[in-house]
């Protein structure tokens, strides 16, 4: 799906939805986004070019869906709690709100939350903090096509292909030494 950079609001239609790679921003100040922040809200704008870019070095994002109803506020306070305790990154272990989570509003979705890490999505109905979690663990930092300086990930390859279809995940395995259950999406929506 490429990893170029493209002009701030330049259109990009992506093969996967949500994307988890392909063309993004690369502009001080707008993309990578800061997840030193809160969450972003309902209001805020965050594009997809914005947030690939944090995926690029190996993020974890993860999003909410409004489309038939924003979370309510038990689901706001299990967001902002995963937030408030994330922990630092599996491999590199970079502290938490330095690169990761990131997490916003993304509405052209099938499911009412995605977690996201470069070239791997896992879809859910509900939010849960366990299953993001053996995501991030099982993938966060492993798939990433520009790696942190200080990190080196074990069994490290070439960056994926520009053809390369992101793998969608059901259900990670908590321990990172075993074979993920990784298929493509049967019917990606562009976005």
């Amino acid at each position: 799906m490429g990893f170029g950079h493209i002009a701030v609001g330049t259109v990009q239609r992506y093969t996967f939805c949500p994307p988890a790679s392909g063309p993004h921003n690369a502009v001080t100040g707008f993309a990578p986004i800061s997840p030193l922040r809160q969450i972003y809200g309902p209001d805020d704008t965050v594009a997809p070019q914005q947030w690939i870019h944090n995926l690029e070095h190996g993020a974890l994002v993860v999003l909410y869906s409004c489309k038939d109803g924003c979370p309510d506020d038990a689901a706001k306070q299990q967001l902002q709690q995963f937030f408030d305790d994330f922990p630092a990154s599996p491999l590199c272990n970079i502290a938490p709100h330095l690169l990761s989570p990131v997490v916003a509003r993304f509405d052209e979705m099938s499911t009412k939350y995605a977690a996201v890490v470069w070239d791997r999505i896992l879809l859910l109905d509900t939010f849960d903090q366990a299953k993001i979690l053996a995501f991030f663990n099982q993938w966060g930092e492993r798939t990433n096509r520009e790696k942190q300086p200080s990190c080196t990930t074990p069994g490290s390859t070439a960056s994926p292909q520009a053809g390369t279809s992101p793998g969608v995940s059901e259900s990670p395995s908590p321990s990172a030494g075993t074979s993920p259950s990784v298929e493509p999406s049967a019917s990606p929506s562009p976005s």
